[in-house]
């Protein structure tokens, strides 16, 4: 699976060729490079493979190949499944019903508010969050479950913080979740790998959840996916002045299920999946009440540094919402049960308390939009310093940039 041009289909049609030897598969490769046309092909050296082994046994991930007792049901029955994935943290995660949540990077303040809000709701009835640790709606979503259970898949390796600033969040969920990745360990993640990033994403859950997105946006390449595979779409309303919810309300306007919290996500869902979920993570759920959480906090520990069909069983033939416009649209070891670990209030990446002053406006202005937010929303998730945060929104306001309505709610002016 690491030769060249050995994607997980021609590894499937491989391994079933060689009646599931691997080695006998391997042994396959050159003739069939060679039928293919190419020339003086060579597989994956052993000591390639080795050294990626020592890697992830370094960075304490788990390799999880498709055989492998852990590996999540619902990845495996895909045509296009990675025949190995590297995971760190609480692997008894992969088994329990989940459901992806994504969104923008740049998201508003009120677009945070409503994916911490969804975490946490679902986590409370059990489900666990799937995200992909961006920074924005993806980051909201991890920090709000970290209880209750939550996934970051990656695009680069298990031992890559991507984006840089939520380094001590993916050593969190590393430590109260699980950070998983099909890609080897030390890889720094390249704008191709995403996509595949994405369809892990769908994959894992039971549902999608879009909370902003622009109108060409990866969320809405994720979505496409869910569908394909037969997920339920959800996705979020925004206003509509606001660019940041221009994808959400195409898929709306395309049949996604229109979201106003946790409890639209759950009736989508019927009642099997929550049931399901409530006796899969009750002592989880359990442990996380503040009344049942551990008053001593345990260190962080290190981090070293063919196509999907969309045929008669896919989500659309079965009368799922047609979603297709709005995606395409887009196009240019097993420990302790997560809630018993420790969770640490430090803040991620670096503080910008005393950012520069073009800094610290466009800090205020990508967390508002047309809809109205109040000022202590809006002062957490601008990560500025009080001082800084007061003088730099009374400047925007006297610009004009900044309107303050009744109430003292604000919006962009």
């Amino acid at each position: 699976m690491r030769s060249r041009r050995v994607g997980p289909a021609t590894f499937r049609r491989l391994i079933a060729e060689a009646e599931g030897s691997a080695t006998d598969a391997l042994a396959e490769l050159p003739k069939v490079a060679a039928a293919a046309g190419v020339d003086d092909y060579t597989p994956c050296p052993p000591a390639q493979a080795r050294a990626e082994l020592e890697a992830g046994r370094r960075a304490g991930a788990v390799p999880l190949f498709l055989d492998h007792p852990a590996f999540p049901p619902m990845l495996r029955d895909q045509v296009d499944a990675p025949p190995l994935l590297w995971a760190r943290g609480e692997l008894s995660l992969l088994a329990r019903p989940a459901i992806g949540l994504v969104g923008a990077r740049n998201a508003s303040s009120l677009g945070l508010r409503m994916a911490r809000s969804l975490a946490r709701g679902l986590g409370a009835a059990g489900l666990v969050t799937v995200s992909g640790l961006a920074r924005g709606i993806d980051a909201a979503a991890h920090e709000a479950s970290l209880d209750t259970g939550t996934i970051a898949v990656l695009a680069g390796g298990v031992d890559v913080p991507y984006p840089p600033e939520n380094e001590g969040l993916m050593r969190r969920i590393a430590e109260a979740g699980l950070v998983v990745s099909e890609m080897p360990p030390g890889l720094r993640p390249q704008a191709r790998h995403f996509p595949r990033r994405n369809r892990i994403i769908a994959a894992l859950g039971r549902a999608l959840v879009v909370v902003e997105a622009a109108a060409r946006s990866g969320s809405l390449i994720t979505a496409r996916d869910a569908a394909d595979l037969g997920r339920e779409v959800l996705a979020v309303p925004g206003h509509p002045f606001d660019a940041r919810a221009a994808g959400c309300n195409m898929l709306i306007r395309d049949g996604a299920a229109l979201v106003r919290g946790p409890d639209d996500v759950r009736a989508a869902l019927g009642p099997a999946i929550p049931a399901e979920a409530a006796a899969a993570a009750a002592p989880a759920v359990e442990a996380a009440r503040p009344e049942a959480a551990p008053t001593a906090q345990m260190p962080r520990p290190p981090i070293n540094a063919p196509a999907i069909p969309t045929g008669p069983d896919t989500a659309r033939h079965r009368g799922a919402p047609p979603l297709a416009r709005a995606a395409d649209a887009s196009r240019t070891p097993p420990g302790r049960p997560p809630a018993a670990r420790a969770r640490s209030g430090q803040p991620d990446g670096p503080t910008r308390a005393s950012l520069p002053r073009g800094a610290a406006r466009a800090a205020i202005l990508e967390r508002l939009g047309a809809s109205p937010v109040d000022e202590d929303s809006l002062l957490r998730d601008s990560g500025l310093a009080r001082p800084s945060f007061a003088a730099t929104l009374t400047e925007l306001e006297m610009d004009g940039l900044v309107r303050r309505a009744p109430g003292g709610l604000l919006s962009r002016g």
